[in-house]
């Protein structure tokens, strides 16, 4: 079935993964390529609209990131955010240059709602900046619909080219009517249809993955967590018996983890799933010894998930393929398809070895956002309480372990992660922040308990709001559910002796640790 799609180009921005999140809202598909794309790939895509997203250059140096002026001889519409709008500028004759006056942060900006870009926007709005650079001087044929006191041409539009432009970021929530522009220009620009929904995403999978199956066998790498699960019932839909799901518990799970996937999805769960379990707990410590770098305990944790699979798959007999729960913020952050700098190598992705024993890896869920991957499993029937369960990586306790990886440590985090839950669940703090969990920090201080000194670890709460996990703010977690929590730890886990709450946001932290 063809269905319609908006390219986001990519140059190289941090919130390109947002922009395209922003416009699957509005049930449209979408997705991200490099700058570096051919044109005629992208002509190929037959693409309802493009966008052109932010980046750290100034368009008009040597070696900038740019793109072809055929694009805007391609007939459709066009958006162009920050970086892609001077850009469009810089390309269509206009003038970009250093900004008098850098502009961050939340900005109010005033809107001519009479362009479509604006329809049903305040006059005044909230938005927000980031930039050195602005443009001077529009290109011949637009004229402007946004300014703030500082930046003259906030955003500007060609409707007789349906071109249109905005210094501001409308993708981030930080803009408050930044959906609605996007919204905008996504239906009244680009005209579409909106029709593409999870129903119709399942039941082509299901067809696509038989086709692509046939007889063959399938073995699932299932870790128990959302994206993982998901794709194994959607597997067990398409091909049935000839699925088998192993599950590797390396140690780096959370405390009873391994029993409780057992439970859900071995022989006296609800699924009827070919099911293996692999305790693999001393095989991972042992490659993990002595390692701190965060990359590098990834690419370990990876290389070992699919060696372990591959002896998995060999008692099996003859399988030829491998499915995993890739979904597209995996891919985005991992380098792979988009011009962002990897901000980190996941395991299933980046941290795959270059050589994998099996014919075809199988990624069903690799064009998902995590709340589409959520929307997937309750349309295949899959409980409340398992597609909503609280997200978990891949690489586990790896990489909320700072430094070297020891099962002391493991211990530790185990522990301390279960105390958190159990009171932020206890509180009914659990419906109201998105992700929430326990790090063990590499720092050691003095402490005093039972009047004896200890030099002993910290550890660090984490509890973010996020609707997207591409963005997050630090949840404001009442101060009695912290204190309480602290006194636990400090109380019932061996080697803590301080406890510190991350009042981080992402940007500019992640949302886990390493």
């Amino acid at each position: 079935m063809k269905r319609e799609t908006v390219v986001v180009l990519d140059f190289g921005g941090q919130y390109n993964q947002l922009i395209a999140r922003r416009v699957r809202e509005c049930n449209v598909y979408c997705e991200i390529y490099s700058y570096k794309t051919d044109f005629e790939k992208i002509k190929a895509l037959q693409p309802k609209g493009v966008i052109f997203t932010g980046g750290p250059n100034s368009c008009y140096e040597p070696g900038a990131p740019t793109y072809t002026k055929e694009i805007f001889e391609l007939g459709v519409p066009i958006l162009g955010i920050c970086y892609g709008s001077q850009l469009m500028m810089h390309l269509l004759g206009g003038k970009v240059e250093k900004a008098p006056v850098r502009e961050y942060g939340k900005i109010e900006v005033t809107t001519d709602h009479t362009s479509d870009l604006f329809a049903d926007v305040s006059e005044k709005t909230i938005c927000w900046m980031s930039h050195n650079d602005y443009i001077s001087e529009m290109a011949p044929g637009f004229r402007t619909i946004a300014y703030t006191d500082n930046c003259p041409y906030a955003a500007m539009e060609n409707t007789e080219k349906k071109l249109y432009a905005t210094q501001f970021h409308p993708e981030v929530l930080h803009t408050q009517e930044g959906q609605k522009m996007l919204s905008n220009f996504v239906f009244r620009v680009c005209g579409c249809a909106g029709d593409w929904k999870m129903d119709s995403f399942v039941e082509q999978s299901i067809h696509h993955i038989r086709e692509k199956v046939g007889d063959g066998k399938v073995l699932c790498a299932l870790s128990g967590g959302v994206d993982s699960s998901v794709a194994a019932v959607l597997l067990s839909k398409a091909v049935g018996n000839q699925l088998t799901c192993v599950f590797v518990d390396h140690g780096l799970l959370r405390k009873n983890e391994g029993d409780e996937v057992e439970a859900v999805f071995g022989p006296d769960g609800p699924y009827d799933l070919n099911f293996i379990r692999v305790n693999a707990q001393e095989r991972f410590y042992s490659k993990l010894a002595g390692v701190t770098e965060p990359e590098k305990k990834r690419k370990i944790i990876g290389e070992e998930f699919i060696r372990v699979f591959e002896e998995e798959a060999k008692k099996i007999g003859a399988v030829d393929f491998l499915v995993q729960g890739t979904i597209y913020p995996d891919v985005v952050e991992s380098g792979v398809g988009g011009e962002s700098t990897v901000i980190k190598s996941h395991h299933n992705v980046g941290g795959l070895p270059d050589y994998v024993d099996f014919k075809e890896i199988i990624e069903p869920l690799r064009d998902l956002f995590k709340d589409e991957v959520r929307k997937a499993g309750l349309e295949l029937g899959i409980p409340d309480y398992l597609v909503f369960r609280q997200p978990f990586p891949g690489p586990g306790l790896g990489i909320r372990i700072i430094g070297d990886i020891t099962p002391e440590k493991v211990q530790m985090v185990q522990d301390a992660d279960a105390i958190w839950r159990e009171e932020i669940a206890a509180a009914g703090w659990d419906k109201k922040v998105n992700q929430y969990f326990a790090a063990l920090t590499n720092m050691q201080s003095v402490g005093v308990m039972g009047d004896e000194r200890t030099y002993d670890y910290a550890i660090a709460l984490r509890a973010v709001t996020t609707t997207d996990f591409m963005t997050a703010e630090s949840a404001e977690v009442p101060w009695e559910i912290i204190g309480r929590t602290t006194s636990r730890i400090v109380n019932e886990v061996k080697h803590i002796n301080r406890v510190l709450y991350d009042c981080t946001g992402k940007p500019p932290a992640t949302i886990e640790f390493e």
